[in-house]
């Protein structure tokens, strides 16, 4: 694991830019990642990362459920982009999982929820992160987002010992959406995660014991 005073590092990133912010994080010559959902803004952190350096690979864990629209503005942002992209999907597909397990699990089903997360996003992120070996993971957290990512800072150690960067984690939706019509990135206005049940909620990959 990379010796990283987190205080200090996040007393001295606080007013950075983001661009900055991935600079810092490239600097330290260590296997690094970036991670997307594909989700409505993800071409944000996508474009950040690639203008920099687009050799950084990007795991984007296919749930099996996205939308079209998803898939639509994905191919977009491969193509402007030109990413370095590792696709990630679940050992089954999501039609065999919805005969077994009768669709997606609902708010109160905590168990079948929890296990059906497992398969669809944690089993398929863990073999990213296996396979890849990451000392360092940029991700597009952002703070105001969940309960649990107010605990965290732009630079956080978790569970696998991976320090996780987040050039984006103070930034408002409204700084957002000025990034993506400054730069015209293609939005994804349809798409859903079946693993979040509900406004909030983590799914997993960055609450990892």
């Amino acid at each position: 694991m990379l010796d990283i005073d987190l205080d200090s590092v996040n007393d001295s990133l606080r007013d950075a830019s983001a661009a900055d912010i991935v600079r810092w994080a490239l600097s330290h010559n260590a296997s690094t990642v970036a991670t997307t959902s594909m989700g409505r803004n993800a071409a944000v952190m996508l474009h950040l990362v690639s203008e920099i350096d687009s050799r950084v690979p990007t795991v984007w864990v296919d749930t099996g459920y996205n939308l079209r629209d998803t898939y639509l503005v994905a191919e977009k942002l491969i193509a402007q982009l030109d990413l370095n992209l590792h696709v990630y999907s679940p050992l089954i597909t999501s039609e065999r999982r919805n005969a077994i397990m009768g669709g997606i699990p609902t708010v109160d089903e905590e168990e079948r929820h929890q296990e059906f997360t497992r398969q669809v996003k944690l089993e398929p992120f863990d073999r990213a992160m296996d396979e890849l070996q990451p000392e360092i993971w940029l991700t597009g957290i952002r703070r105001e987002e969940t309960e649990h990512r107010k605990s965290l800072d732009i630079v956080s150690v978790d569970g696998r010992g991976i320090v996780k960067v987040a050039p984006i984690f103070y930034w408002s939706e409204s700084d957002i959406e000025q990034y993506m019509a400054t730069h015209a990135l293609p939005t994804c206005k349809h798409y859903f995660d079946p693993t979040k049940v509900f406004d909030g909620r983590e799914c997993g990959l960055h609450t990892a014991a």
